[in-house]
């Protein structure tokens, strides 16, 4: 270490708490990838700033959000701190009936070091993010990496709770990508976007994590899932197969005395929940080199060439008829389909109306409408437990915001000229759009999680001045999918690239899906691509987690968590299944019986409840 950074370092290490960060690109011996453009960032993390929670444990992960000293430019160190609360957060069930740290899972002090890069696809206009994290008790004996993607649009601590959590207390290291999406948003008003270290930089002055390829309207936020013009989901086995790479590279530099670290030498395992699991799986097909030594995806978005439902065509179908279809008397229990009056929101019924006003339903009723729209969804292939669930995902409006992010995506839209109307911008007094406050735009790395609304940016356009103002957005972005116009075959095309490819037979694979999941269905997601992967000669495993839905943060709401159990515990059992297997000797199951989970109820999960195979946990080593 050099004596101007030793210098460095005594004096930011009050405020750092322990936290050192250096920069470096160049190292004798070793060198990046030729995927990554620019600087490596090196940061240490020990003490009261580790890697698995920043240093706030369990219980400042589950409290009030980590505090900036200066809110409008927080350092480095804050960013990555709130960061990481935000991903776990909007991960796990932290809840105190949750059960996290009691009956399942742990947030161990774990010191050790990251590195950091932009990292590019051939033929890709913006990077990805890789990240890896290497504790300080690395087993050198055992090697092990393990490799993961962000949920949703994430940053790229997004699968922190997932991969962090089971691979860091295992002496693993744990690469990560936020797969092309985070919340690197540009904002045109002030011309910045967002640094390697989450800070804020003009355009030109450093490099950034997205920058439009043009200039921006004044008034307009541009967003790097929606508008990148990558189509960042067609590459997302590519970004993980990169970060695997990134991570042998780095685990290079940080022990060169035992490199270099190959797969002849070391296990590389991939986990990953939602689109990160949707990544792997994408992954898992592309793994020509055979990378991967097994894979664990958790309730993935996977699109099955000819089977299944692809994504954005069962989001905008739900995102029109759904709304309704809940008004029917069978959802009355349902949490969150009811006002708290017992009523159906009027919204609701309002849909019910105007799709009859569109003759897409018949009666004059509501409870006629509502029962139309229901078997509308039942011939596509919802299931009533779905779209039970799917109750949560409506009232929170999600549909309309994903369906509008992916159809820009898809049609490599900018942020001035996304689909049907729809842009983002700051929210300015009484949600008008307006011109962001700085401390809200410097929040917005940390906080955001990759698709808006929210954290101070709203989606506007795509409505109208009637009843059911966005009607008229649903429609024409289902109408993109439906139409045979050659103006809308992009995003057909975006769709059909991003279909999943079939795996090494002899690749130890597992998928864990909860039965309830109303964000993606098991009958167009998992269960498709099980069949259609035995069909090619794999053995999967596949969990299909009776009560367990999409997401585990959502059962601290009341209700709503008396009804299901977290998905979490079950990834982490298939993840100490496999370890057993690569570490162990133990054999790969042939079959794996599902679990008899049960609500949790009223009161605190129980193991019993989750009814896990306790004789296969291995726990941290």
């Amino acid at each position: 270490m050099t004596n101007r950074l030793s210098r460095w370092m005594l004096l930011v290490a009050p405020l750092l708490a322990s936290c050192t960060a250096t920069t470096t690109t160049k190292e004798p011996g070793m060198h990046a990838p030729d995927f990554v453009r620019g600087e490596v960032r090196v940061t240490e993390h020990r003490g009261d700033d580790d890697l698995l929670s920043a240093g706030l444990g369990l219980s400042g992960l589950a409290g009030t959000p980590a505090s900036f000293a200066q809110p409008q430019k927080p350092t480095a160190a804050e960013l990555r701190r709130r960061a990481i609360q935000t991903s776990w957060k909007g991960i796990a069930d932290l809840g105190p009936l949750g059960g996290y740290g009691k009956v399942y899972g742990a947030v161990p002090n774990v010191p050790g070091r990251e590195y950091q890069a932009f990292a590019w696809i051939p033929g890709a206009q913006s990077p990805h993010r890789v990240l890896l994290q290497i504790p300080d008790d690395f087993d050198r004996a055992r090697r092990c990496l393990v490799v993961t993607a962000s949920s949703g649009s994430r940053g790229v601590y997004g699968a922190i709770a997932l991969a962090g959590a089971w691979g860091l207390p295992h002496g693993c290291a744990v690469a990560y990508t936020d797969k092309g999406t985070g919340a690197g948003y540009f904002d045109a008003a002030d011309d910045t976007g967002v640094t390697l270290d989450g800070g804020r930089a003009k355009r030109g002055s450093a490099p950034l994590e997205f920058e439009p390829a043009g200039n921006v309207h004044h008034g307009n936020i541009a967003v790097k899932h929606a508008h990148s013009g990558d189509n960042p989901e067609a590459d997302w086995g590519r970004h993980v197969l990169q970060a695997a790479r990134f991570g042998l590279a780095m685990l290079d530099r940080a022990f060169p005395e035992q490199a270099p670290f190959t797969t002849d030498n070391t296990r590389i395992i991939a986990t990953g929940l939602s689109n990160g699991g949707g990544a792997v799986l994408q992954a898992a097909g592309l793994d020509d080199d055979h990378l991967l030594a097994g894979v664990v995806a958790l309730e993935p978005n996977v699109h099955v060439p000819g089977q299944g439902r692809a994504l954005y065509d069962y989001v905008t179908e739900a995102s029109i008829w759904l709304p309704c279809a809940l008004a029917d008397t069978r959802f009355e229990a349902a949490p969150m389909a009811r006002t708290a009056q017992g009523e159906v929101p009027p919204a609701w019924a309002q849909r019910c109306h105007q799709l009859h006003e569109h003759g897409l339903v018949g009666g004059t009723r509501v409870s006629v409408q509502a029962a139309e729209a229901y078997q509308h969804l039942h011939a596509g292939g919802w299931t009533d437990e779905a779209m039970a669930t799917a109750a949560s995902t409506t009232a929170f409006d999600l549909w309309r915001a994903v369906a509008a992010a992916y159809a820009s995506a898809y049609m490599r839209r900018g942020a001035d000229d996304m689909p049907c109307g729809f842009r983002y911008a700051a929210m300015g007094a009484k949600g008008a759009p307006g011109i962001a406050d700085a401390a809200v735009r410097a929040r917005w790395w940390s906080d955001a999680s990759g698709i808006p609304p929210g954290n101070g940016v709203g989606l506007y356009g795509g409505a109208d001045h009637s009843l059911d103002p966005n009607l008229v957005g649903a429609r024409c972005l289902r109408a993109l999918w439906e139409d045979t116009d050659p103006s809308t075959q992009p995003l057909r095309d975006s769709v059909e690239a991003t279909a999943v490819k079939a795996p090494r037979p002899s690749l130890p694979l597992w998928v864990v899906h909860g039965a309830s999941d109303g964000l993606l269905p098991t009958a167009f997601t998992s269960e498709p691509y099980v069949d259609w992967v035995r069909s090619k000669g794999a053995h999967p495993l596949y969990w299909k987690v009776p009560y367990a839905q999409h997401f585990d943060a959502f059962l601290a709401v009341p209700e709503f968590g008396d009804k299901h159990v977290p998905l979490l515990p079950y990834g982490y059992a298939a993840l100490d299944r496999l370890w057993s297997h690569l570490y162990e000797g133990a054999p790969w199951p042939a079959v794996v019986p599902t679990p008899e989970s049960q609500p949790r109820g009223s009161g605190a999960i129980t193991a019993a409840k989750l009814d896990l195979p306790a004789a296969w946990t291995v726990g941290p080593k």
